[in-house]
């Protein structure tokens, strides 16, 4: 019996740990029980038998489970610039843009180069994200269809808009989230420069 509970701890932390690693989520005892095949019972049972036994801890609750593993890579922080508005042709990182540094955890948004702006007006509410939020922004220099970006238009100020290129005609249109804005089409001799796309968005607490 010794044995099988071991086994199907290393069965459970194995799995927690792949599942954070792709969702940057801790799955629910239902879905536990779906992929593993270990009954909703024995999960719940062995969970708390990791947790006397150091294996596993609750983050923020019971939903935030962190092995070993996740708990390590949760403690690792990525230092991140936060710029302002930005001036016509200069590059969205440069010194003068940025206002301050914050840390923001890999578990949650991974690594790679990030960058936040604060948005500015409502031509993207519908989009959840409203006049005085913060935007996590992924830097890359491309996007798919229908993702939210930071695009610069020739040497015109960033935008911040959902990318629609058209293969057919080369143009490409950048949508607004409001149906007061019109969107904004760039022909394919115009210079479109992908900056990087938004990953998370931090509400504005007022």
């Amino acid at each position: 019996m010794g044995k099988m509970k071991e086994s199907c701890c290393e069965l459970l932390e194995n799995y927690l740990n792949s599942y954070r690693e792709k969702y940057k989520m801790t799955p629910s005892i239902r879905q536990i029980e779906r992929d593993t095949g270990i009954p909703n019972s024995t999960v719940s049972r062995y969970l708390l038998y990791m947790e006397r036994e150091g294996r596993i801890e609750y983050a923020g609750g019971r939903r935030n489970i962190l092995t070993k593993q996740a708990k390590k890579t949760s403690d690792r922080t990525v230092s991140v610039p936060v710029v302002g508005s930005i001036a016509c042709g200069i590059p969205i990182l440069a010194e003068e843009n940025i206002e301050e540094y914050v840390s923001l955890p890999e578990s949650v948004f991974g690594t790679g180069r990030f960058f936040i702006l604060h948005a500015a007006g409502d031509s993207m509410t519908g989009a959840g994200i409203d006049d005085g939020d913060l935007v996590v922004i992924r830097q890359q220099s491309s996007a798919e269809p229908g993702q939210i970006v930071v695009a610069l238009i020739g040497k015109q100020d960033a935008t911040l808009k959902r990318y629609r290129p058209d293969p057919v005609t080369g143009r490409t249109a950048l949508l607004p989230a409001n149906d007061r804005y019109n969107p904004i089409t760039v022909g394919p001799d115009e210079e479109l420069t992908i900056q990087g796309v938004a990953v998370k968005i931090i509400k504005d607490p007022k």
